[in-house]
């Protein structure tokens, strides 16, 4: 008797948003598809990602020599090359046609090329050159190529420097190689990780493309099954538009959203000791704008879906440019006015670069302020849109 006064006393309207809530939330668990974008992506599609990239850096890379010079200086400078951990030469060819060959089946990622005049050149005080030639289909082959051959480079040029400066002590010697002594530090991501600079943009992108998908099944099996009378509900138990299907089905997406998004953006960095200064505080309070401007986003752009299928088919080749134009995996300065315009519609761009500077960078909630008010102004925005597509199919019934 107390439980039915209980609830005899609960207005009408909040009556109204409780059940459309959990009506949602036994759609979400009635159908698999759902759940498969819901639950089972956001708990394995990080885990994937991280894992694949989990050595952060590349080493060892392959690479050929064709040493045309074959004296003392060539084999040294070599052997700087191969000592480095970014490279191994697994090869010695005799001109670069062998190496090309080996290119080319995927035996090796890069060739070095020693001239014949190498150590002439060096003997006569001329500046000499080591020719790269490296695989381009990866940025990390290039990379270490580079790497290897610089530090070997410079190490080769500051004993050449020292043996002919004619100096009487190790401090003159220091002097003259170095007379600037500098450090070299690799802030936010010290080991330089591939992992630590993409996963935390990947996890941002994550909620927001599983939420379209998630969101675009829902509207497009009511859409196939009832005529839309799934997607907006009509009854008895629903008195108006704005505080029932709209926040009762948002309400939903959040309890779901909240500790997926707590998993993905606190475990899953700690389980693969990624990079991870942010605090609590501010990373909850950017957070909820963020989660509340996807959902609302995904439930504006699901009322376009009038087949199941038509939101893979729609959202999922969009991961890979919002990635690029969020301005994390590109230079944003190098992006096109138009396409930086376009950006600013979804969550995603000011997600993402508000994330990383709070998570990788320990900033504070003013220091990402432009990002949290956008937010912020997107949550209120795609509020009103989803209503007002929500009451257009509304009167179409």
């Amino acid at each position: 008797m107390k439980k039915q006064a209980f609830y005899d006393n609960v207005p009408q309207g909040m009556k109204s948003l409780l059940y459309i809530w959990w009506q949602e939330l036994k759609n979400v668990v009635k159908d698999q598809g759902v759940l498969i974008f819901f639950i089972l992506v956001p708990l394995g599609y990080p885990l994937l990602y991280t894992f694949i990239y989990t050595n952060e850096t590349v080493h060892e890379v392959p690479a050929a020599v064709v040493d045309n010079n074959r004296s003392s200086l060539s084999r040294e400078y070599l052997r700087l090359v191969d000592a480095s951990a970014d490279l191994d030469i697994v090869s010695y060819c005799s001109d670069l046609e062998e190496a090309k060959s080996l290119m080319a089946s995927g035996k090796v990622y890069g060739i070095i090329y020693v001239p014949e005049s190498f150590s002439r050149d060096i003997a006569k005080g001329i500046q000499t050159r080591v020719t790269l030639y490296c695989d381009m289909s990866g940025m990390l082959y290039y990379k270490a190529m580079l790497t290897a051959n610089t530090n070997a480079s410079l190490t080769m040029n500051k004993q050449i420097k020292i043996e002919r400066s004619g100096n009487t002590t190790d401090r003159q010697d220091e002097v003259s190689t170095a007379p600037i002594d500098y450090e070299d530090v690799s802030l936010f991501n010290p080991q330089n990780g591939f992992a630590s600079f993409l996963i935390p943009a990947v996890l941002m992108l994550i909620i927001q493309q599983t939420l379209l998908l998630g969101t675009g099944l829902l509207a497009g099996t009511a859409r196939e099954h009832n005529l839309s009378h799934g997607l907006i509900p009509t009854g008895s138990h629903y008195q108006g538009i704005i505080p029932h299907v709209v926040l009762g089905k948002s309400l939903a997406y959040f309890m779901i959203y909240a500790v997926m998004a707590t998993y993905m953006i606190c475990l899953v960095p700690r389980i693969f000791s990624l990079v991870q200064i942010s605090q609590a505080g501010t990373l909850a309070a950017f957070m909820l704008p963020y989660l509340l401007a996807c959902i609302f986003f995904a439930m504006t752009c699901s009322v376009f879906i009038h087949q199941r299928e038509a939101c893979m088919m729609i959202y999922v080749f969009t991961s890979v440019p919002l990635l690029f134009i969020s301005g994390i995996s590109w230079p944003g300065s190098a992006i096109p006015e138009f396409w930086k315009i376009v950006s600013y519609i979804f969550p995603s761009t000011f997600g993402i670069n508000g994330f990383v500077r709070i998570n990788t960078m320990g900033a504070t909630l003013a220091d990402v302020l432009s990002e949290h008010r956008a937010l912020w102004i997107q949550t209120g925005i795609y509020f009103l849109t989803s209503y007002l597509v929500y009451r257009h199919k509304l009167k179409g019934l």
